[in-house]
Formats: C-alpha cells, sequence, structure tokens
C-alpha cells in the first residue's frame, strides 16, 4: 500500500530534475499555501516545514532539507523540488514517485494558529481528526456516510480522561463504515485498518503464498522464468508463445530507503530484458498478472506503460478536494500522459489479471492500460478500490490518520474508488477452491483469450 511512503506523501510535494532555469527563477523562500491538501509551508535557510491546517488547527508536520537548487530531501530519503511558475506569488510541488505536481500560492504569514501553541487533550485530538476527515475525505456522499452524525454520536464518549486505548477505540469505529483501505488510525506500532469487504490484504505472506502456487502450476513449463527487482516482478515466456508478466508492487526494487531513481533503473533493467526487441517482435500476447499488487508509486505504473504503446494517450486525470466547506469542489484535474518510450516497445494483445488484492498504484496502472491504444482486457475480479496518494495527519496527542483526498478520473470523469476497477471477463481470483483444486482459472482464460485474439473480450 502506499501508506508505506506515508511521510513523502504527506509533505504533498514534489520531487525530479529541477528546471533549468531554476537559478535565474524568483526566490521560493517564503510561506506558501497549497491548493488542496490542507498544508501550509514554510521554507526558510534551508528548511522545508510543513504545516497541517484544518478550520480547528495547525499542527507542524515533516519537514525537509535543501539538498541542491530547488530540491529538498525528507528524513526518508524523498526527493523534492519546488518551483515557482510565472512571477514569485505562485509555484508548485512534486514528490518523486508521484504523478501531478501539487499548485501553491504565497501568503504573508504563517496562519495564526501556526504560531501559537496547539491545544492538546483527548477532545482536541478529536475535534483535529475529525475535522481532518470532514475537509479532505471525497467519498462520504458515495459511501451513504453522514460524518457530522458521526462526530454528534462520538463527541459525547470522549473527555478529559479519555485514555488513549479508548481514543483509539472511538476513531476506529467511527471510520470501520468506510471500508476504505487508504484510512488508518495510528498510535505508535499499532495500525487499525481494513480492506473492502470480501478481499483480503495484499500480504508478503500471500504474495509469497501465491507465486509459490503460480511457478508450480501456471508456469511449469515455461521458459526463461526470471526475477527481477528484489523478487517484486517475474516474467516468464510462455509454451504458447505469449509472455507472462508478474508484478506484485510498484517499489521495494532497490531495497529499503533507496531514492525513486534507484527504484526507477531497476525496473528500466527489468524492462530492458522482458521486452527486448526480438521478445517484443515474436509475443503472441502478454498477460501481466496484478492480482495481489500493494501499489507503491503510481509513476513506476506509467513507466511501465510506456513500454506498452506507440502512440501518446492520457492514462487518466487526477485532482483533490480543494474546499474545506464544500466536498463538490476540486483542484483542475491534471491529466497523466503515457508517452511511447525510447527503444523497443510491445504493442499487440495484453490480458491484466486483477483481483480484490490490486491495490493503490496497482489500480492506477490499471487504469492507465483501459486506454491503452490496441487489445486490453481485464479478467479476474474487481480491484481494491483505493487510488489516491495517502495523507498522513498529525493529531495533537501523537496519533495519526492517514485518509485520502484525491480522485483518479477517466476520459468521461468516471471514479472507481469504492467499488475497484470492474473486469471485463470474471472468474475466481485464489479462492479456497482455486488452491484446493490446484486451479487458476484467470491465468486459463487469458490465455485462451491471447490464443484467439484477433477476436473480443467476451
Amino acid at each position: 500500500m502506499r501508506i508505506v511512503t506515508a511521510t513523502a506523501v504527506a509533505l504533498a510535494l514534489a520531487g525530479g530534475a529541477a528546471p533549468a532555469a531554476a537559478a535565474h527563477q524568483p526566490t521560493t523562500d517564503g510561506i506558501w499555501r497549497m491548493d488542496g491538501y490542507g498544508t501550509v509551508l514554510s521554507i526558510r535557510n534551508g528548511t522545508l516545514q510543513e504545516y497541517q491546517t484544518t478550520a480547528v488547527s495547525c499542527l507542524k508536520g515533516d519537514s525537509a532539507q535543501r539538498t541542491g537548487p530547488g530540491t529538498y530531501t525528507t528524513p526518508d530519503g524523498t526527493m523534492l523540488t519546488v518551483r515557482t511558475q510565472g512571477g514569485r506569488d505562485r509555484g508548485s510541488m512534486r514528490v518523486d514517485g508521484s504523478v501531478g505536481d501539487r499548485n501553491l500560492r504565497r501568503i504573508q504569514e504563517l496562519p495564526d494558529a501556526c504560531t501559537r501553541p496547539a491545544p492538546k487533550g483527548p477532545l482536541a485530538a478529536f475535534d483535529v481528526f475529525w475535522q481532518s476527515f470532514e475537509e479532505n475525505y471525497p467519498f462520504f456522499s458515495a459511501k451513504g456516510i453522514d460524518w457530522r452524525a458521526v462526530r454528534d454520536q462520538y463527541r459525547p464518549k470522549v473527555h478529559a480522561k479519555t485514555t488513549k486505548d479508548e481514543l483509539f477505540a472511538v476513531f476506529s469505529e467511527m471510520v470501520k463504515p468506510l471500508y476504505d483501505s487508504h484510512v488508518a488510525v495510528q498510535d505508535g506500532d499499532r495500525v487499525f485498518a481494513q480492506v473492502r469487504p470480501g478481499t483480503v490484504l495484499p500480504t508478503e505472506e500471500l504474495d509469497t503464498k501465491v507465486k509459490k502456487f503460480i511457478v508450480a502450476h501456471d508456469l511449469k513449463d515455461a521458459r526463461n522464468l526470471q526475477d527481477f527487482a528484489n523478487g517484486r516482478i517475474t516474467y516468464a515466456d510462455l509454451p504458447g508463445g505469449q509472455g507472462y508478466l508478474r508484478i506484485s508492487g510498484f517499489g521495494g526494487y532497490a531495497g529499503d530507503g533507496a531514492l525513486y531513481a534507484a527504484q526507477l533503473a531497476e525496473l528500466d533493467r527489468a524492462l530492458d530484458t522482458v521486452l527486448s526487441q526480438e521478445r517484443t517482435q515474436r509475443l503472441k500476447g502478454l498477460i501481466i498478472d496484478l492480482r495481489i499488487n500493494g501499489g507503491g508509486s503510481d509513476a513506476l505504473g506509467i513507466h511501465i506503460a510506456e513500454r506498452l504503446t506507440d502512440t501518446s494517450y492520457v492514462a487518466y486525470s487526477k485532482r483533490a478536494r480543494n474546499d474545506p466547506a464544500d466536498p463538490t469542489r476540486h483542484t483542475r484535474p491534471q491529466p497523466a500522459y503515457v508517452t511511447p518510450a525510447q527503444g523497443p516497445r510491445y504493442t499487440g494483445p495484453v490480458a491484466v489479471l486483477t483481483g480484490g488484492s490490486t491495490v493503490s498504484a496497482g489500480e492506477t496502472f490499471t487504469q492507465a492500460l483501459m486506454e491503452r491504444p490496441g487489445k486490453t482486457v481485464r479478467i479476474g475480479q474487481p480491484t481494491q478500490g483505493v487510488f489516491s496518494d495517502v495523507m498522513l495527519r498529525k493529531l495533537p496527542n501523537g496519533m495519526s490518520a492517514w485518509l485520502p483526498n484525491e480522485e483518479f478520473l477517466t476520459r468521461s470523469g468516471r471514479t472507481f474508488d469504492g467499488t475497484g476497477i470492474p473486469p471485463h471477463l470474471t472468474e475466481p481470483v485464489f479462492t479456497k477452491e482455486e488452491f484446493d483444486k490446484k486451479r487458476d482459472s484467470a491465468f486459463d482464460r487469458a490465455l485462451n483469450v491471447l490464443r484467439n485474439y484477433g477476436g473480443t473480450t467476451s
């Protein structure tokens, strides 16, 4: 899940190469308010400091240190880039591995609440928790949740002597009806989070079990079986001339704490081997297996999509809530473009395998392939239904909350949050019956579809 990079996401900044003209741009030092994201930034003396704001609070968040012209690095090694746009009072930011910029507006000084000691205690923590969701969570209406009624039900249960254990239980009960795997309550090492009913979290243990099953069953007659990127990517040539590409996440390719550039380099090493000139010319179809995929970097997914097309296209557009009082107002949608990669590209038929354990960046990659020119069919079960980057919001009592605030839009303006992206062809995915009968119906269906291509997705 993208929660593992919550520090970088919470900064809601931007990373990447600094523009060539950065040295001649107006200074970015000063105070900035971010469109959406409930964030104010202070940049001075080489330090970028985040402030997390609501109508009732301002809490100091994470910080980053300048490591180059316009670039800052967080304690976990995430590189950020800050730049002005068209003058000194407008700016934008991006975080390595994320898609899209965050727009900034210069303000004269920190909000008053950011200059005073923050109220503490259980009631203050409750109010910041509730307000953070009230101002940022996009999906209350779609999920039939009256968040103000939730406040009225639970706030009377909190008082000055409420313990952390009791407050953790209250917060967990409040968000449980959302069934949103990008929502979590944290107190130290203790975390409450859950997945959509009827789905399973893509744990390391499940990934290991499924991978062993696939190698023994689906790939028993395959050739050139190879692992890449710390085992997160697997490729094999299938007997019928098709290829099989399994991706269990969009991160972790280069070890713990590796920079995005190192992750990207490992991905390119894998793709250069898998999608060689010779193989892209002879493949009779490609199965991309995302059924156990814990997410990670949306940008890495776009990078893979660029190896699978000869035509530029828009993968999706991304927007965030942008009015604390009005959940229907958003930032301007930013398109995420897929541009054909240099070098060999595979443009033939693709069968994408998905399920409820396809999560977050696994889903944004699936969404990117929906718009891919050419024949692409989805097989299996609907994805988890969580697409947004994750906001990490600190609470006055040392606890924290994770929540989404973005939507990823199709060309027609639709989102798949909550429901997940549906398959064209429905098949069971790693059920007890499938394991017991040593059967992989989705994989078998994909092979049949690719063998018959020239055909349809029905």
